[in-house]
């Protein structure tokens, strides 16, 4: 992703919008690439994430690459972590009231978060990287800021925000706090002094908002940076882990491998512009091999050179992409030892080959090799999901269904 201000070719893959964007502008306020241009110092760029779940998948992951794209080009990355809005959750794309979290809840999702999103983000050359949470500064909101915040906008304007209007007209409750979100996030770009702001398409009120507030606290307003929502593996719908058309940042290299190398044609081209750093001229011509090239860069970028050729390995093995056996763990009762887990799923003849196996080094789960035939697992969900693989050419994936 390394770049020069002058030519940034990277700043424009990927990207569905800039605003404000006026080409034939010399303003920097409102041409961001003379704003790169005549800066003479690195830019606040901010993207906030509500820690509103554990889970993450390539659909999270555009706008995080293009926060990498701007660190590499010199740039400050500013991540937020939203403890303080999680727990009244985004209601962007929601036809009802989001359920809130407790504080608990929002500190362990967010450590899951960082967790996954570190393999896409520079975290270790200072000054590229400020992590922040935002309970920071709205926790100190008393009532008297909070009626200064809700005083610069109507609830007509409110109304206007394409969730909100759906709502109000199907006669769907909506609630005060939920007007405060979008102030809220708008109040990071303020509390950070943000000079750019990435966020999906359907984050644009809420960008749009962040200009405002910056406005009325005398600060230069922040360009928005748009990015595609993600098609999910079907090539239909939006990528969602309750729709089972996603890939998630959590899931072993074989499984990510396997889901991507059968990529519908359709949205291929899509996959290599918003997933990696391909030149789109230099792909393979036969599709087959550009499912498979999409699939070995996406999983090294995540997993390692390492593991994704052995995922791509395993996947010729089977014969086709993504055939690996189920084994329900509802055929299981924990806890139970591992030796009994490999030889229920069928992956050895009994307990006994199963327990050689293991302790000859032959047995690995989600890639880790495991040596202990006696290594007790104490519950289906910690193992959900996961692959459980035996030599080079047996496979299970374990599901809890």
């Amino acid at each position: 992703m390394t770049s020069t201000n002058s030519n940034p070719d990277w700043l424009y893959r990927g990207i569905e919008e800039i605003f404000p964007n006026r080409p034939e502008s010399d303003d920097p306020d409102e041409n961001l690439q003379h704003r790169l241009e005549r800066s003479g110092q690195s830019l606040r760029v901010k993207l906030g994430i509500d820690p509103t779940g554990t889970d993450l998948h390539l659909g999270h992951s555009i706008a995080v690459r293009k926060l990498r794209a701007f660190q590499d080009a010199g740039h400050t990355a500013v991540l937020i972590i939203g403890d303080f809005t999680a727990q009244i959750g985004d209601p962007t794309g929601k036809s009802e009231v989001r359920r809130q979290l407790t504080p608990a809840q929002v500190e362990e999702n967010a450590q899951t978060y960082l967790d996954q999103l570190r393999p896409i983000l520079d975290f270790d050359t200072p000054g590229r990287l400020e992590i922040r949470y935002n309970s920071e500064w709205l926790s100190q909101l008393d009532l008297g800021k909070t009626l200064q915040l809700l005083a610069t906008m109507t609830v007509g304007q409110m109304l206007a925000k394409e969730g909100f209007s759906e709502r109000y007209n199907k006669e769907n409750p909506i609630y005060l706090h939920e007007f405060l979100y979008p102030l809220m996030q708008g109040y990071d770009s303020v509390a950070v002094k943000a000079d750019v702001e990435l966020g999906g398409t359907d984050q644009k009120f809420n960008i749009a908002v962040g200009r405002d507030l910056q406005r009325h606290f005398g600060l230069r307003p922040q360009f928005g940076l748009l990015v595609p929502i993600l098609l999910g593996t079907d090539g239909a719908q939006k990528m969602s882990k309750s729709l089972g058309n996603y890939v998630g940042l959590w899931e072993n290299a074989v499984t990510m491998y396997s889901k991507l190398e059968k990529t519908p044609d359709a949205i291929i081209t899509d996959y290599f512009e918003l997933l990696t750093n391909l030149s789109l001229e230099s792909l393979p011509e036969n599709p087959r091999e550009r499912q498979k090239a999409l699939a070995l860069d996406v999983v090294t970028q995540y997993k390692g050179e390492s593991a994704a050729l052995e995922a791509q390995k395993a996947a010729l093995s089977q014969g086709q992409a993504g055939t690996i056996p189920e084994f329900s763990l509802g055929e299981i009762k924990f806890p139970v030892k591992l030796f009994y887990l490999v030889s229920a799923a069928g992956l050895a003849k009994g307990s006994s080959e199963a327990r050689r196996l293991i302790q000859g080094g032959g047995v690995k789960l989600d890639g880790e090799k495991l040596s202990d035939p006696n290594l007790m697992l104490e519950d289906g969900d910690r193992i959900d999901g996961k692959v459980l693989q035996v030599g080079k050419n047996k496979f299970v994936r374990l599901v809890k269904s």
